[in-house]
């Protein structure tokens, strides 16, 4: 760069207007230099550059395709094509089955059961009553064993983790009116949304289910890495297929409790409000978090209103969230300060002269008014709206006057401050109210890092077993209550056919 951000700052039509045609035409080839390195680096992809192929933003992923190659590979010739197959050993065919789903593929050898630890106990599940006289069956009648399953499960204890491979046998058992009462593994009705049966008749049991919804969704590991740990540290071999159907199967058996969330949040007096970028198969959707101060919901779907119309429509509290329009549908809300503080920091830092200075205004003000909402707290003879009546006019008054500036980030946020305008100085009535959305975007961080690492989910149905785990993790947490004994809990009551435990209240 020839020139520097404190030249930039000087340079303005006035100055421009004083040069010679000399003086411009040096001064033309120094900013068209700087043009062309800046443009360089703009122009900088994980294709062309050493940048890590996780700085694409979420919908670049999506749309950056096979289609998409740059001209150099698209127009390679025949010739080409021929060295290129020699060299690597790469066929034709090879290429098309890149595009393979996960898994393992039709045809292809499969894999047995590789459990080798030792039985630590035996549990026979047998009839107490006869089913059809309701003679109770007492321990002389025999039990006739007529299948049996072996399931491994953890146990928490002083030491560390127990593992247990335990035996359990099914069967029938006589009553002297002649009718043979029968026993099997219990089962969860087929509910039509879920493919993966929720079941007794499992290897993995409940807290060892519950171990592996840990080390994915808290500890964000892979299911080849679930997989190693379980080997490594706990002698437990399972198969990827198996890790993923435990996590399939922990979502289907928390999905009654999404309903008690959502009426949680319904009856709350705030609720905190964002969404971020998800690639579900390598399309664009969002992840969208409803959070209250005793309850969180995560959602999947589209960037529309639609999403969370269902749990917004009957809430009736005050509603925080950032500048996205689909949020002015609800009429009592209030808007983030940090985010205008942000990009009115961008635009005092800005090399246009109007823009900064506006940018300026709007940081002045915002920061007068966090310092007195602070001091109103808690003492109600304070009448904000009145302190403030001048100064807001005035901003009010700048922000008519760009919002059809030609420097375009001071016309967004010009119009922005006008469309929210109710919304963001509510906090002048209301000085007790929160005046950042900091609440929400805590809690997507840590989906977001985890985006970046798995780069999101792969369907439908695993987007859905994510955001019922990732509310029932949350809501947990808030609630200082260890989600997994109580996942485990929900899983084995849910594999019995039962109806799923209430998630515990908050402590205290």
């Amino acid at each position: 760069m020839r020139l520097t951000d404190h030249d930039l700052k000087q340079l303005g039509q006035e100055y421009l207007a004083s040069l010679t045609p000399e003086q411009l035409l040096h001064l033309s080839g120094k900013m068209l230099d700087d043009l062309r390195a800046a443009r360089d680096r703009l122009n900088q992809t994980p294709q062309n550059s050493s940048r890590p192929s996780g700085s694409y933003a979420p919908w670049q992923q999506a749309a950056f395709t096979d289609k998409e190659k740059p001209p150099e590979v698209a127009d390679e010739t025949a010739e080409d094509k021929t060295v290129s197959k020699q060299s690597t050993g790469t066929s034709v065919k090879n290429a098309k089955q890149s595009k393979r789903k996960a898994g393992k593929q039709p045809g292809r050898k499969g894999v047995g059961r590789q459990v080798k630890l030792e039985i630590t106990g035996e549990v026979i599940h047998q009839a107490s009553e006869c089913v059809a006289c309701g003679k109770p069956l007492d321990d002389s009648v025999p039990f006739q064993a007529q299948t049996g399953l072996y399931v491994l499960d953890i146990e928490r204890a002083e030491q560390g983790l127990q593992v247990s491979h335990v035996k359990h046998l099914y069967g029938q058992r006589p009553c002297l009116c002649g009718h043979m009462s029968q026993t099997k593994p219990g089962v969860c009705p087929d509910e039509p949304e879920w493919t993966v049966a929720l079941t007794e008749w499992h290897l993995v049991g409940p807290m060892l289910s519950a171990l592996i919804i840990c080390l994915s969704l808290r500890m964000r590991l892979s299911r080849p890495r679930i997989r190693e740990f379980l080997q490594d540290w706990l002698g437990i071999s399972l198969s990827v297929g198996c890790i993923h159907q435990c996590l399939i199967e922990g979502g289907r058996a928390v999905a009654p409790i999404e309903e008690e969330l959502i009426a949680e949040i319904q009856q709350s007096d705030l609720l905190h409000a964002d969404e971020t970028g998800w690639k579900e198969q390598g399309r664009t959707v969002w992840l969208w978090v409803l959070r209250s101060a005793t309850a969180t919901l995560y959602l999947i779907g589209r960037r529309s209103w639609d999403v969370i119309a269902n749990v917004i429509e009957q809430f009736g509290g005050w509603l925080m969230s950032d500048g996205y329009g689909q949020y002015r549908r609800y009429g009592k809300r209030l808007r983030c300060l940090a985010h205008i503080i942000r990009k009115a920091r961008g635009l005092a830092e800005s090399f246009d002269p109007a823009a900064a200075e506006f940018g300026q205004n709007v940081l002045q003000t915002v920061a007068q008014v966090i310092e007195r909402i602070y001091a109103a707290r808690g003492d109600p003879t304070i009448d904000l709206v009145a302190e403030f009546t001048v100064e807001l006019t005035q901003l009010q008054g700048k922000c008519e006057q760009h919002r059809h500036h030609p420097h375009e980030k001071t016309k967004q946020l010009a119009r922005e401050l006008l469309n929210d305008w109710g919304a963001i100085w509510q906090v002048l009535v209301y000085p007790d109210l929160p005046i950042t959305n900091n609440v929400a975007e805590q809690a997507l961080r840590h989906w977001v890092i985890a985006r970046k690492i798995s780069h999101g989910t792969r369907t439908a149905e695993g987007s859905r077993a994510y955001t019922l785990l990732a509310s029932v993790i949350d809501t947990c947490r808030q609630r200082d209550v260890l989600p997994w004994p109580y996942i485990a809990q929900v899983v084995a009551q849910r594999r019995q056919g039962k109806a799923a435990p209430p998630i515990p209240q908050p402590v205290g």
